[in-house]
């Protein structure tokens, strides 16, 4: 038998990006609820409140990050790196929590609207816009290929999102008067919000539970190991997101007519890399074909 593990390290550090994201949302936190408070606006304090679970958010998917690149050792032989899909699982509860709580209370606003300063809430609310889209810019370029840094990418975007709302609100209220437009606007935007972020809730809680990436095809890796020369069988084929973003798998290859040899085992490493973005397979060679793990095949899968 033989097992063979390639490794592909190093994704891109936001450290920079979380400390002046987190920096700049306190900040903006205290601007917010100060005149939030000040003028009776909720889209103003409920935004705040939502900022304030960002910056939360935002030092979660930091320390995540942190912990991620902590290196293995003896009790922990694949390091931390799990925290990071822990972390995107927490982003997006914690968001999901922030507007279902917006939700229920500009219901209530909005059976009572209460009239407020439309242009302190414009002028305020600007400065959300400019602050948050600024922030999500940084995590921008990570957000397609690490679901941690997508979660602080989705906070940020979705800050901007709804500071633009609340503009739009006032300039909406200075011209009409419209009482009940703060709450109502809340409400539209917490809705778009939870349509968003629900994916990412989605395919975090599938990752915690092991599941198979969404990038990953099982049946096309299946079909590829198959087809690869000198292999009759394979079973125990498992593949699984160490992190958000290292893919792991683990198989065994039936080889009856002998060991292939390293250079077949780093091509392989290779091509799971190419194709499937795997970045951390371990190949086990059997001669004899003797299972000594899984007792049941994997279902939609050959056998």
């Amino acid at each position: 038998m033989n097992q063979h593990t390639h490794h592909h390290h190093g994704p891109a550090t936001f450290d920079r990006a979380f400390a002046i994201g987190i920096g700049l949302n306190i900040g903006f936190v205290a601007i917010e609820a100060f005149y939030g408070w000040q003028v009776g606006s909720l889209a103003l304090l409920a935004d705040a409140g939502h900022n304030l679970s960002d910056v939360a958010g935002l030092v979660l998917a930091w320390v995540a990050a942190l912990a991620a690149r902590r290196m293995p050792d003896h009790r922990h032989t694949y390091g931390w790196a799990r925290a990071s899909i822990l972390a995107a699982f927490a982003n997006a509860v914690l968001l999901l929590v922030a507007m279902g709580s917006l939700l229920w209370e500009a219901a209530h606003r909005l059976q009572t609207p209460a009239p407020t300063d439309g242009l302190t809430v414009i002028i305020v609310a600007g400065i959300g816009v400019a602050v948050n889209g600024a922030t999500a810019a940084l995590f921008m370029s990570g957000s397609k290929t690490d679901m941690n840094i997508r979660g602080a990418f989705l906070h940020m975007a979705a800050d901007a999102l709804v500071s633009l709302g609340v503009v739009a609100s006032g300039l909406l209220y200075l011209r009409s008067g419209w009482a009940w437009l703060d709450p109502l606007t809340s409400i539209a935007i917490a809705l778009v919000i939870i349509a968003g972020t629900w994916g990412l809730f989605r395919q975090s809680l599938h990752l915690l539970f092991d599941g198979v990436p969404e990038s990953v095809d099982l049946a096309n890796v299946d079909a590829a190991l198959r087809e690869l020369p000198g292999v009759t069988e394979i079973h125990d084929l498992h593949v699984w997101s160490m992190s958000t973003t290292e893919i792991a798998l683990t198989v065994h290859l039936v080889m009856p007519d002998g060991h292939p040899g390293d250079v077949f085992l780093d091509q392989l490493a290779h091509q799971l890399h190419h194709r499937f973005e795997i970045t951390h397979p371990t190949i086990q060679i059997e001669i004899d074909g003797l299972d000594h793990g899984c007792a049941q095949p994997l279902t939609g899968l050959p056998t």
